[in-house]
């Protein structure tokens, strides 16, 4: 029996942490404790729209009414959550349409109130938020107690435990300390005790194996397939161990948990696995400037199901442009870079700049999120779904996106810009990752947790201080002007200035100077 058991290889997610679980402690009031409320409420209200789906106004209606978030938050949870579920680009593009062509705020939200989630993944995603939790004892004795939890290494060597969002040892440790919590979550009422607790003769549905599918899959023997946890635990002989029952079509909940816990691996395309076994990228010896500290690595089994992984670090007095496959459809972290220009020039799944400074990044369309931490006087110019900033001093974010950008704690100085360069590729990219050129919110950012509710900390970029940004490289492509044109004030701005340059030249040419 020990045998099958060691056939199964099961793993933690990267994306629901990566580009779903905001970098930031999330409100009290989305603990487990109400999560648990939250779930007996909406089954108890199935007919209604809150189960098996969970529709935006029903979820606004807890949201703003039991858990008391703001409406802007609700939404935020509500599409951060729809925005990890792989939709084809033409759907994104309809969405975009729609969303675009709604005239008043009530028109928008007849527009969301079509919109619906699986209710009990929602509920495991409300709960990954946990993973960004402050733990006051863990801020006093400085790691998680009685276990110490091994750092991971960074390209450098050095640990980089600092992401959770990126450390896959925290995704596997946060669901194999929390994963009680979370079958209990998906529990139908009557295997639950009164006070909401599994009883040893609990059982799991099948349904709520496929929720734990969000978060986990795997594979069987060395195969190279990925497979959702559903498809690997109805693998017949994977019974004896997960205890499913054909007669009842659900599982033993002790059963289901010893074998989900002895199954749990690291995730092998994981950052850890790309930084132990990933292949180095020549990258570093392609560029303009000193390429001694440069490092950048990518994972070598790439699969149809896993996003690609990128991790550059220490790019140093450089100019680094790249548009290849490597790139398309990656998470791209870059981490350490300093005085230097990087141009990432195709459509990217999701891109982390962390401690970077005095450095420009030029990005390819991101489909996901651009999350920009601890980076001091750097420009970011990206079309992208989402942007959010933490602890960044003096940048400047020339973006276009359909969300509003997230402004966490910690920032200052912070500049918004319309975007404002093209690429040959750029059209041709964004329709790939279903991104459009309305709505736009460049100019709208929200400021999420209390402390960053000061408004001054951002400012829109006067029209005096805007220049257009050329990218200097050849590519084939039909992309000739910034996708949207941009907005009257800054393109009136422009014109004045080439005005004037234009009648200083007439002048010039006309006085008849000599040599």
């Amino acid at each position: 029996m020990e045998a099958v058991a060691a056939r199964v290889r099961l793993w933690v997610k990267m994306e629901p942490f990566l580009v779903g679980a905001l970098p930031v402690p999330p409100p009290t009031r989305l603990g487990p404790h109400y999560l648990r409320k939250m779930v007996a409420y909406a089954r108890a209200r199935a007919a209604e729209g809150y189960f098996p789906r969970l529709s935006w106004p029903c979820w606004r209606h807890v949201a703003c009414g039991k858990l008391q978030l703001s409406r802007g938050l609700a939404w935020l949870y509500f599409e951060l959550f729809r925005s990890l579920l792989r939709h084809d680009p033409p759907r994104s593009l309809e969405w975009a349409e729609a969303e675009a062509a709604c005239a008043s705020a009530e028109e928008l939200e007849r527009e969301r109130s079509k919109l619906s989630v699986d209710t009990l993944q929602f509920l495991l995603f409300l709960y990954l938020q946990q993973v960004n939790k402050v733990s006051l004892r863990r801020s006093l004795i400085g790691e998680e107690w009685p276990c110490p939890r091994t750092k991971s290494p960074s390209l450098t060597g050095k640990s980089a435990s600092e992401n959770k969002n990126w450390n896959d040892q925290d995704h596997r440790a946060f669901v194999q300390s929390h994963l009680l919590d979370m079958l209990e979550l998906l529990l139908e009422p009557e295997q639950l005790t009164a006070t909401s607790h599994s009883t040893h003769s609990s059982l799991v549905s099948y349904e709520a194996v496929c929720a734990l599918s969000f978060l986990i899959e795997g594979t069987v023997n060395k195969s190279k397939t990925v497979h959702p946890l559903h498809e690997l635990a109805l693998w017949q002989p994977c019974h004896g161990q997960n205890g499913y029952s054909k007669v009842s079509r659900a599982f033993s909940f002790p059963k289901l948990e010893s074998w989900l816990r002895s199954c749990l691996t690291t995730n092998p395309f994981g950052m850890n696995a790309c930084l132990k076994s990933g292949k180095k990228l020549a990258w570093a010896q392609q560029v303009e400037g000193t390429t001694r500290r440069a490092k950048i690595a990518c994972n070598t089994r790439v699969v149809p199901e896993v996003f690609p992984m990128v991790i550059m670090s220490q790019v140093y007095k450089q100019t680094l442009a790249k548009s290849s496959d490597t790139l398309v459809g990656a998470h791209v972290r870059i981490h350490r870079c300093n005085e230097s220009f990087i141009y990432l020039l195709s459509p990217l799944r999701s891109v982390t700049i962390e401690k970077c400074r005095n450095s420009t990044f030029v990005l390819g369309p991101v489909q996901a999120s651009v999350h920009v931490h601890s980076c001091d006087n750097v420009k970011v110019i990206v079309v992208c779904h989402r942007l959010s900033l933490s602890s960044t001093t003096g940048c400047t974010f020339y973006i276009l996106t359909p969300t509003q950008p997230l402004i966490l704690p910690g920032n200052q100085a912070v500049s918004f810009a319309p975007f404002h360069t093209h690429y040959p590729m750029l059209e041709d990219h964004m329709a790939q990752v279903g991104l459009a050129t309305l709505p736009n919110y460049w100019d709208s950012p929200m400021l999420v947790c209390k402390e960053s509710g000061d408004m001054s900390v951002f400012r829109l970029l006067p029209p005096s201080d805007f220049y257009t940004f050329v990218i200097p490289f050849e590519m084939e492509g039909d992309t000739t002007e910034t996708p949207g044109g941009l907005p009257p004030a800054y393109q009136k701005a422009l014109s004045q200035r080439e005005q004037k340059i234009q009648i200083w030249q007439k002048t010039v040419k006309e006085a008849g100077l000599t040599k």
